[in-house]
């Protein structure tokens, strides 16, 4: 509970940061610069997907075992071979960058003018990848403190660094931007982690290619799967700059960045103590569909009374965040956040594959969620333009929830208890109506009405939380501790 408050407060820092962010880069660059710092991020995403090799993920556990063998030497040695990989990754990247970068350029704009600006990324992947082995050694050493403050320092300094360069070039500032914000975390993540000693050691090439191996292997998966959701991302940036041209992406881009940032929060600080637990119980069928149908409650009764106060005020708060040229997306989230519902709930269960063991299994259901999305995604966008993107979106969800049903009933004998599903579907009525009234334009009936149905949903989602959590003790206890 300490880790999830801890980086659950950070992360609230990081969305007002964020929100920060997003609102400059509206201001100052428009719908088309936000689109072509959205497109040359994704392809740093991408390229690094194919290259990191997982270790951000793979290798804290075996720095973590290492670390509570309390052998120093061996944390030294396994220390020593992931700031070898990390170079080789990262180089290895930044290599496949330059290389590629006229067809990258091509393929993403339609021409090959921006071949020097995918060349400049370069030396972000390059640069991040090194920021990542550091950040390893802090969470393998359980330096909770460290990370926080490694995070949002690097947050604040980044914004801090970037926005000037905004002002002062407009568009051609994007790509330093980029570079100097990389620049700022590498700096901060290497101030933090120098503080843990690690002994100089000298290891063969066979101890250093077992221990890599060690690595690479358990991270090869999880790195494809990423890599899979990291292109979806890419390709259907690249299509709607073809198909819509960069403002359209930057649209898009604008309207999942609330979703995938500040609604994603809630999914990051549930699954830092979630997962961990799961794999815990994930031996016995039983307990981990308690534990599964528990998180899943959870998850929608928080997560609907957010999504409706956005679906809600959404008008106002594009113009907050961003500006009145970006209200064309309220439609797009609207429909979107429709599908976040089912997403809580196949969340929930999709984290049974990585508890178990079953990679490969998680890989492939991974393909299919991703065809869903992409498949959905085109063909609406086709029909419908913005919005059709976020009806593809809420229509990938309702496929993937079929998905998740069948295949983890087939494999684990899991079901979702009556009590989840009474309580999905009330959630679900409430959510429909509430955007449903909310098409009514410029109807203000429907908006009150609408304001007494999230009235209804908080009261209702407070009592069904109250009931699991015990939230006024600890509501309570705080107001005591606060006269105190």
């Amino acid at each position: 509970m300490k880790a999830t408050s801890l980086f659950g407060g950070v992360q609230i820092f990081q969305i007002i940061i964020n929100i920060l962010r997003s609102k400059l880069l509206a201001v100052l660059l428009g719908p088309a610069g936000m689109g072509y710092n959205s497109i040359l991020n994704s392809t740093i995403s991408l390229i690094a997907s194919m290259t990191n090799f997982g270790l951000s993920t793979s290798a804290v556990k075996n720095v973590a075992a290492a670390y509570a063998s309390s052998d120093h030497k061996r944390v030294s040695t396994v220390v020593s071979v992931l700031r070898k990989l990390v170079w080789v990754t990262g180089l290895l990247g930044a290599l496949l960058i330059i290389l590629f970068s006229p067809w990258l350029s091509e393929i993403t704009f339609g021409h090959r003018k921006s071949t020097a600006a995918f060349c400049w990324i370069a030396i972000t992947l390059f640069l991040n990848q090194i920021s990542n082995g550091q950040n390893v050694l802090l969470r393998g050493t359980r330096r909770l403190k460290q990370m926080a403050a490694a995070s949002l320092t690097g947050s604040v300094l980044g914004l801090l660094i970037s926005v000037p360069m905004y002002y002062k070039w407009g568009i051609d500032g994007v790509v330093p931007a980029i570079i100097g914000t990389s620049i700022i975390s590498l700096l901060v993540s290497w101030h933090y982690s120098r503080t843990i000693k690690i002994e100089k050691v000298v290891l063969s090439r066979e101890e250093t290619i077992s221990e890599a191996k060690s690595m690479l292997a358990m991270g090869f998966m999880l790195s494809m799967s990423g890599l899979l959701s990291v292109g979806s991302d890419f390709f259907m940036r690249s299509y709607i700059t073809k198909a819509g041209g960069v403002e359209h992406l930057g649209l898009y881009s604008a309207g999942f960045a609330i979703i995938n940032s500040y609604v994603g929060m809630i999914f990051t600080a549930m699954s830092a103590d979630y997962y961990p637990r799961l794999s815990g119980v994930a031996h016995d069928n039983m307990k981990a569909k308690i534990l599964i149908n528990q998180q899943a409650e959870i998850a929608v009764l928080l997560i609907v009374p957010i999504l409706l106060v956005l679906m809600i005020f959404i008008p106002f708060f594009v113009q907050l965040l961003y500006s009145s040229k970006f209200l064309p997306i309220v439609e797009m989230m609207r429909w979107a956040m429709l599908g976040l519902i089912l997403k809580a709930s196949s969340w929930s269960v999709g984290f049974i594959y990585l508890a178990k063991g079953d990679s490969r299994i998680f890989f492939v259901k991974e393909i299919f969620s991703v065809s869903y999305l992409i498949g959905c995604s085109i063909l609406f966008y086709n029909y419908f333009g913005l919005t059709g993107l976020g009806i593809g979106f809420l229509a990938a969800y309702v496929l993937n929830q079929i998905q998740t049903l069948f295949l983890s009933y087939y494999l684990y004998k899991f079901k979702f208890t009556k009590d989840f599903v009474i309580i999905l579907l009330v959630n679900i009525t409430l959510a429909t109506s509430v955007f449903l009234l909310m098409n009514q334009s410029s109807n203000q009936i429907a908006f009150y009405a609408a304001i007494l149905l999230l009235i209804v949903t908080i009261l209702y989602s407070y009592r069904e939380l109250n009931k699991r959590l015990d939230i006024k003790s600890v509501i309570q206890s705080l107001i005591r501790k606060f006269r105190k």
